[in-house]
């Protein structure tokens, strides 16, 4: 009741003017009510709100049909609550307004230009760079950056939609408490809860999630009891084997159709991988294509023995088997019901419920409750929050008895959306067709709706961004920042790179070029983590390594630099000239002396990289005569494939590199195959499948220099590898255990120590060339776009989207 007294003493303490009549509604016995106007007199008032509160305190009554109740019910749930007489008070005082805003006077659309969306516009699965853009159109984050990277604590009142505290206690453990902002809606006008959150997390902690993100792997209390609760009718069936007679789970005619399958897989898949080695000259017999590809077979081995040796490896794990061998063909063309025994779940009889730490601590608030300090956790609230209503269901939701909006295990169901996503962004997508998103503005968006009513995000394909943007077919566009453009601007406003056609905004690139080496396509013998294995890489790294400089500079001149360490500059972790144990990449040999000295000349330099890569390749097991690799160990190759998306006209800032480091290579007898890829997406596929041992990328970088992702294996642990491991396929201990210690510190020059560590092992392991450093820039056309509604500022971490209701056209 003194809790109560307050909050109506604190209501009555404003004099605030009347809101303009909003909100009439019709309903079925013809009469009409205006939300927030619960006096019945036109007007919405503070007087209302004291009403709406007295409701939710029980102090007085409102039949539910009654147009009094659907006054009060501002937020459409059903029930009348504190936050709506707080939404109440808002819109009294003019701070804020019920319905969706009036859309702009004039409807006129901005064309965005983009690279190649797949169409996975899930706040959950994506995991395509320009997917993401789109989801940051529709959906906003729990948490978000300011333009330095650091997470904003309170972000109420500053741009985002909900506070967090953050304490450590006494015993080690820490308590994040979240409290969501008033009057926050989805784009259909659904307003945006504490259930919403709670939906997102259960989503994103399930047993069976499929998706990148890795919210799972934080110490939250209860994580673990929960994740045992269910497998996957795949998982229950391969643990089981093949002799199980305990048909609890799943049935005998279940189990024995998944084993004849799987027996019908692996022999086809054990012939593809002979043919394929075949084709590539690799060897003849079976057993010369199996030590090729890393497997022991008898000198008089069949398919058979092929097969024996792939089960000996992985078991009943047939997913990964055929991810992680497969020659060409994917997981269903060799077991066409793989995906429905993976995403069958099955309850395990062991486990929680519930997520014991995940706490609803009031209609707009929660708690997280973890076991341990980890410094990544907040980063890891920055999840979208996705509407329980579009991508769940309510029917299920039910917090009090541990229903969270969907079926445990039921991944199908949430990805039935991710073509269809709905948030509370400042746009709502219409429509994906051809290469275009088309959005509408979200007149319910907390900020204030778009100025711009339509957007459209455009893939421009192969046309040069540039010239679409002056010739009136894109507004906003990120080319490549390469010379030819960078001169085409200049030419354009009259010498400038800002002027009367184009105005620039150039940062550095949140994220950096590389070159791949895949650990399990590139090794001795079977262990791709052995010294013969690194040392193969390493003789290759030596060489490509060498012309970074030369295929960089060639490329984008003065806005790129070469990088030594898998990093992005733009990071804090990132090691600078100076620091201690700081060295150019691959610049020591075999020996671990330095290969290059002052003075040299350029053919110094080669002859030299030359000469490293022949003591790496003995180091490996190849037999070297006269300065000329004549045999590899088994397992390995003197021929390997390297991929660039250069668009088939080896465009992309890499490409020289690898013909130059193919030229040198085949002076020593070995023969680096530079394939050309017009489809990036193609060479992903390979990547998938350890078929393209070598290629070049870029990463995007996050704010936290977290490297679980990508390089963590859990070899020991037993915790789920990060979500793309499987680019490089390291599997180090000693690397794992860097990762976690530096998740569990909150001294930043501690992490960085730590990190310098983890980026030893990662260029020990010659997984990963540090290539080059970037600009980005992006050009609007100062012709249609109001440049004057553009950020003043912007950085890595905060761009001209972050600011996008207030964009204006000309």
């Amino acid at each position: 009741m003194r809790r109560l007294k307050t909050i109506v003493s604190l209501l009555l303490v404003f004099v605030l003017a009347a809101a303009p009549f909003c909100g009439v509604v019709s309903f079925a016995e013809g009469e009409q009510y205006t939300l927030g106007d619960l006096t019945g007199d036109g007007k919405v008032k503070s007087a209302d709100a004291r009403i709406a509160l007295r409701i939710a305190a029980r102090l007085e009554t409102a039949e539910k049909d009654s147009p009094e109740f659907k006054a009060a019910d501002v937020d459409g749930d059903g029930k009348i609550k504190s936050s709506d007489a707080r939404m109440i008070l808002r819109v009294a005082a003019k701070l804020e307004s019920f319905g969706p805003q009036d859309p702009p006077s004039e409807e006129k659309t901005v064309n965005v230009g983009t690279g190649e969306m797949t169409g996975n516009f899930s706040p959950f699965f994506s995991d395509n760079a320009y997917d993401e853009d789109v989801i940051s159109l529709v959906a906003e984050p729990l948490l978000s950056g300011d333009p330095y990277g650091k997470i904003v604590e309170k972000g109420i009142g500053n741009g985002g939609i909900a506070d967090v505290t953050v304490t450590q206690n006494a015993d080690g453990s820490v308590d994040y408490d979240f409290t969501l902002a008033d009057g926050v809606k989805f784009s259909d006008g659904k307003p945006l809860t504490v259930d919403d959150v709670i939906f997102s997390m259960y989503v994103l902690s399930d047993p069976l999630y499929d998706g990148t993100r890795v919210f799972s792997t934080l110490p939250v209390e209860g994580m673990a009891e929960y994740r045992e609760r269910v497998c996957s009718l795949l998982d229950a069936i391969a643990v089981a084997g093949r002799d199980n007679t305990d048909h609890t789970m799943f049935t005998a005619d279940r189990q024995a159709a998944f084993w004849a399958s799987y027996d019908a897989a692996v022999p086809a898949l054990a012939e593809e991988i002979v043919g394929f080695c075949r084709e590539q000259g690799y060897g003849d017999s079976v057993s010369e294509c199996a030590a090729a590809w890393g497997f022991d077979v008898p000198a008089d081995g069949d398919i058979g023995d092929l097969a024996d040796a792939l089960e000996e490896t992985y078991g009943g794990d047939i997913g990964t088997m055929i991810l992680y061998e497969s020659a060409g063909s994917s997981v269903t063309d060799l077991f066409p019901d793989y995906y429905d025994y993976a995403y069958t779940p099955l309850a395990t009889g062991k486990g929680a419920d519930h997520i014991s730490g995940i706490v609803k601590t009031g209609e707009n608030s929660l708690r997280v409750h973890m076991t341990e300090f980890n410094a990544t956790s907040l980063y890891h609230f920055c999840f979208y929050v996705a509407p329980l209503h579009w991508y769940g269901d309510e029917a299920i939701f039910d917090y009090e008895n541990h229903r969270f909006g969907f079926d445990e295990g039921d991944m199908a169901s949430l990805h039935a959306k991710d073509a269809e996503p709905l948030g509370a962004g400042p746009y709502a997508l219409k429509r994906f067709e051809n290469g275009v998103a088309s959005f509408e503005a979200n007149g319910y968006f907390y900020r204030g709706a778009p100025k711009i009513k339509n957007l459209n995000v455009i893939d421009f394909g192969n046309k040069n961004g540039v010239t679409e943007l002056l010739n009136g077919n894109l507004d906003i566009v990120s080319p490549v920042w390469v010379d030819v453009n960078v001169n085409a601007v200049r030419e354009a406003n009259g010498g400038g790179l800002t002027g009367g056609k184009i105005v620039t905004y150039e940062v550095d690139t949140l994220g950096y070029g590389y070159v791949g080496i895949s650990a399990n396509a590139v090794k001795v013998g079977r262990d791709p983590g052995s010294d013969a294995s690194k040392a193969l890489r390493k003789a290759f790294a030596t060489v490509l390594a060498r012309y970074r400089e030369e295929s960089v500079d060639h490329y984008y001149g003065d806005i790129a630099d070469v990088i030594e360490y898998p990093i992005s500059d733009t990071s804090w972790a990132a090691p600078r000239p100076g620091d201690e144990g700081y060295r150019a990449a691959f610049s020591t040999d075999a020996g671990g002396s330095d290969i290059y000295t002052p003075g040299m000349t350029e053919e110094q330099k080669d002859a030299a990289a030359l000469q490293a890569a022949l003591g790496f390749f003995r180091a490996a097991g190849c037999v070297v005569e006269n300065g000329y690799v004549v045999s590899a160990p088994a397992g390995a190759s003197r021929t390997y494939d390297v991929y660039a998306p250069g668009d088939g006209r080896g465009d992309h800032p890499l490409y020289r590199m690898f013909t130059r480091a193919a030229a040198a290579l085949k002076t020593i007898g070995v023969t680096l195959n530079v394939i050309d890829v017009q489809n990036g997406q193609d060479m992903f596929d390979l990547i998938v499948q350890d078929r393209a041992p070598m290629w070049c990328a870029a990463w995007g970088s996050t704010v936290d220099p977290d490297m679980y992702q990508v390089y963590y294996s859990g070899v020991e642990s037993g915790l789920q590898p990060g979500g793309s491991n499987y680019m490089y396929d390291v599997a180090d201990a000693e690397l794992d255990r860097l990762i976690l210690d530096a998740r569990a510190s909150a001294d930043n020059e501690y992490r960085k120590g730590v990190y310098k560590k983890c980026l030893d092992i990662i260029l020990d392991w010659a997984v990963e060339i540090p290539a080059y450093q970037r600009k980005s820039v992006v050009l609007f056309s100062a012709e249609r776009i109001n440049t004057d509604t553009l950020p003043r500022f912007v950085t890595p971490y905060y761009g001209w989207i972050h600011e996008i209701e207030n964009l204006e056209m000309n």
